[in-house]
């Protein structure tokens, strides 16, 4: 919802991080220093206001007091003094501090930033959608700083709608995301249930919906605190209560609760960085060991571990919604155990074949998974079709020029057909259905199925700009690269392993 008055505070925020950005903080770093100030100015506002006022919030209140009253040498010690007693905590308000830094360095900008950019609004009486979207709005200026490296932790945000409208959470849902970035996921799901049921919605239901029924695992602190203060801009979760994002590894144990939607984009980083012992006995040997009898083979593919621990924490019924990069889809040995047992215990019923140029992470090709958990049936596969749309072949964005938007989507969530029987689902151009014994006929049970040929590559007349070109042959290269690297730490990893014999 992107208001007069929305753009009006983003423009506000976002004009002084030009100013701070000479003294070497990059964009990133702004938005976690305005996300403590803003959580301080918040507080004092609601542990102040004259009507019902919030007491458990007035270290907050008294915290950005002190920041006023302070200037100089002053201003920055009682900053970092805040800072570091506020980090440990163990509420919400400790993880969105959790191992906080100030990064402005100069006491006068730092009272600038407070004084006249943050404490002459009146940040508690912004409408929820305000404060909210004008957060995720810097999130996604941040995203764009290439240099901070933040882009790796936000999905794009036409893409995550379009997911969860065809999921379609309902509010006796829990929805968790294991690996939740900066809550993307988390809100849509909690935006789409106050849109299509906020009228009937039972007090206990909302209380269940603010309170744990919509929870995140992030493993990157800053990133974390990030998540954590969107929800909360977005009426999800108490500053004083438990906080709804864990910061720890989510591939570390099993999940302590099992919901019945998953909606994740894990991180496309392909090594695990700890040692998993899988039910087939082996273990891949890095510094931190630990067993998981829950997943069905040893790798040290992050991103096939993530597809193993989502299918072991969904609930019954449940229903997922993974975004994958290709190798998922095409990788021999565990990717192809993981693929086989994967289309047998679970309906896995359709992938969502996405184009380059949409993730600010260079190079990544990616896929959306979705599937279904159902009580257990070892005489047949749940699996009996996978529908593939392909929004990859023909189709060419950039994060500037050509951005994606909700609207490219909209062919695929209409042949999705949302809350209907897949029965009703037709075949097109782009959406094609394969048998279950189709799949399994494919060689390593490749799910990487194309049909389509892209005119752009064939036709003179159709060729695209060369600045298109140019990128699309960047993304190739390091896509190839990744691959590359992998297969070395493959034969790396083999030539370490104790001879049999």
């Amino acid at each position: 919802m992107n208001t007069p008055e929305t753009r009006r505070l983003v423009a506000k925020l976002w004009n002084y991080c030009d100013v701070l950005r000479d003294d070497g903080v990059s964009t990133i770093d702004y938005v976690e220093q305005l996300t403590y100030l803003l959580f301080l100015k918040m507080g004092h506002e609601r542990a102040t206001r004259k009507a019902f006022p919030d007491l458990a919030l007035k270290p907050v209140a008294d915290a950005w007091q002190s920041l006023l009253d302070a200037d100089g040498q002053a201003l920055e010690d009682t900053y970092n003094h805040i800072l570091r007693d506020f980090g440990q905590r163990k509420d919400t308000l400790g993880v969105i501090f959790r191992k906080a830094q100030n990064r402005i360095q100069d006491p006068a900008k730092l009272k600038r930033l407070i004084v006249d950019l943050i404490d002459k609004e009146q940040w508690s009486s912004q409408g929820v959608d305000v404060k909210g979207d004008a957060y995720e709005e810097l999130l996604a200026k941040g995203a764009e700083d290439v240099k901070s490296g933040a882009g790796q932790y936000f999905t794009p945000r036409a893409l995550i709608s379009a997911i969860v409208d065809c999921i379609q959470p309902g509010p006796e849902d829990t929805i968790c995301d294991p690996a939740c970035g900066t809550g993307g996921f988390l809100l849509a799901a909690h935006d789409y249930i106050q849109r299509h049921h906020n009228r009937n919605l039972t007090p206990e239901q909302r209380d269940r919906l603010a309170g744990g029924g919509i929870s995140g695992v992030e493993l990157v602190d800053g990133t974390a605190r990030l998540a954590a203060m969107n929800m909360l801009l977005h009426g999800i979760g108490k500053p004083t209560g438990r906080s709804l994002i864990e910061v720890r590894d989510a591939l570390a144990e099993p999940s302590h609760i099992y919901p019945s939607i998953v909606l994740a984009n894990p991180p496309f980083g392909r090594k695990s960085s700890i040692t998993v012992v899988a039910e087939d006995g082996q273990a891949s040997r890095e510094d931190i060991e630990y067993a998981r009898q829950d997943f069905w083979v040893t790798t040290k593919n992050k991103q096939l571990n993530f597809v193993q621990h989502i299918a072991s924490m969904l609930g019954i019924p449940g229903r997922a919604a993974v975004v994958v990069p290709d190798n998922v889809l095409f990788e021999g040995g565990a990717g192809e155990t993981i693929r086989r047992r994967l289309l047998k215990q679970f309906d896995v019923h359709t992938l969502l074949r996405l184009p380059t140029g949409i993730f600010y992470a260079g190079g990544v090709k990616a896929n959306v998974l979705f599937f279904d958990k159902k009580p257990a049936r070892p005489e047949s596969p749940w699996t009996s079709k996978l529908w593939v749309y392909d929004f990859r072949t023909g189709q060419h964005f950039t994060l500037k020029q050509n951005r994606l938007t909700r609207e490219h989507l909209d062919d695929f969530v209409k042949c999705y057909r949302p809350g209907e029987p897949r029965e009703n689902r037709i075949e097109t151009e782009r959406f094609k259905a394969f048998t279950y014994e189709e799949l399994l006929a494919r060689d390593k049970v490749n799910l990487d199925i194309t049909w389509l040929r892209d005119q752009s590559l064939e036709d003179a007349d159709s060729l695209l700009p060369p600045d298109v070109i140019a990128r699309e042959i960047v993304e190739d290269l390091q896509a190839a690269l990744a691959e590359f690297t992998a297969i070395a730490e493959a034969l790396e990893q083999a030539k370490d392993r104790p001879s049999e014999g």
